[in-house]
């Protein structure tokens, strides 16, 4: 029997939109598919998710599909209304009917591994839909004009890490590093990259903030600086771009002071773990 986990999401509803699904066959492999919409809702994205994963797999294969959407799930299995979106239910309907399809609901962000990665696939997908607003109709880059959005209060964490080896990683822990407090000044840097972000970015829009909070842990076993970022503010735009911007010059720093007794440092894995506010409401990728 195959398995497939879906998921939707939409920043705007109406609004760029994106899709995931997670395929897993009969011998245990993984298929992940995802795909954005510039112009979308977070149902048709439900709909198209399941389109698109029950495509994957073999006509007259055996199949539980999981989603977090009773609006998919009570449809195809208690006859709710078709109110909307009659396109896509009827490709779906197509899709379900060449296979032997269970229709299972999992509660949404409850730890269901399969749910939680088509979660990603999806989020990803849309905020790829997102960025391509940064473009006109003729290819060529422009500034979003947010002027009649209203301000809401944002909220945005980003998470980052610089691997090092043992001894570096102490010379900071005990404040001994040759060019003084790393984590100190990691911090003040961060705090004012994220201020200054929209002179780094090109097409970010200046962002009052109302506080920028950095916290850098240790990490003794896997050798590590793990750094998180939150930005606040209340504004027309979100603060996703000041939060990664924060990670990724504490870490910058962290490099800069401490390069001269270690070359070898890497950073990595800098991205968005949540965000909250406007239209789009709250997004969470990671704990």
């Amino acid at each position: 029997m195959y398995r497939i986990y879906t998921d939707g999401a939409c920043l705007g509803n109406p609004g760029p939109g994106g899709w995931g699904a997670v395929v897993i066959g009969e011998d245990g492999v993984r298929q992940w598919l995802f795909e954005h919409e510039e112009e979308t809702t977070n149902n048709r994205m439900e709909i198209m998710a399941a389109i698109k994963g029950l495509a994957a797999v073999p006509q007259g294969s055996e199949v539980t599909l999981f989603s977090d959407s009773q609006y998919l799930v009570n449809t195809m299995t208690r006859g709710w209304k078709r109110r909307m979106n009659q396109d896509l239910w009827a490709r779906l309907d197509t899709e379900a009917s060449k296979r032997r399809v269970h229709w299972e609901w999992v509660q949404g962000h409850a730890g269901d591994p399969g749910n939680e990665e088509a979660d990603r696939l999806a989020n990803q997908a849309a905020h790829a839909a997102l960025a391509l607003t940064h473009v006109d109709e003729k290819g060529q880059a422009r500034m979003v004009d947010v002027g009649a959005k209203p301000d809401t209060e944002r909220e945005a964490v980003a998470k980052g890490s610089i691997l090092m080896r043992p001894e570096t990683l102490e010379l900071i822990r005990r404040g001994q590093a040759e060019k003084g407090d790393v984590l100190g000044a990691a911090r003040i840097a961060a705090i004012n990259a994220a201020k200054h972000t929209w002179e780094l970015v090109p097409l970010c829009h200046q962002i009052p903030l109302t506080s920028v909070s950095v916290d850098l842990e240790p990490d003794e076993e896997k050798n590590a600086v793990h750094i998180t970022a939150t930005a606040r503010a209340t504004s027309k735009t979100g603060v996703e771009m000041e939060a990664l911007t924060a990670v990724a010059v504490a870490a910058l720093t962290i490099y800069d002071m401490c390069k001269a007794v270690d070359r070898g440092m890497r950073i990595q894995d800098v991205r968005l773990a949540q965000k909250r506010g406007g239209k789009s409401g709250e997004i969470v990728l990671e704990k």
